[in-house]
């Protein structure tokens, strides 16, 4: 693979931020069992989570 090359598909929102968090266990539980009924990623649960948040601001 020649240097400079990307991976993976090309998308229209790329996520190029990385972000590390501590959870309590009941906050855990809320992510998994969304995750699990929606059938969406940990990752996508947060960004939907963090999309309601906008109206607050």
């Amino acid at each position: 693979m020649a240097t400079g090359k990307k991976r993976g598909p090309k998308t229209d929102n790329p996520k190029m931020y990385r972000m590390t968090i501590k959870l309590d266990q009941e906050s855990k539980d809320i992510v998994e069992a969304y995750c699990a009924k929606e059938f969406v990623s940990k990752g996508e649960c947060v960004r939907r989570g963090i999309k309601r948040l906008k109206g607050d601001l």
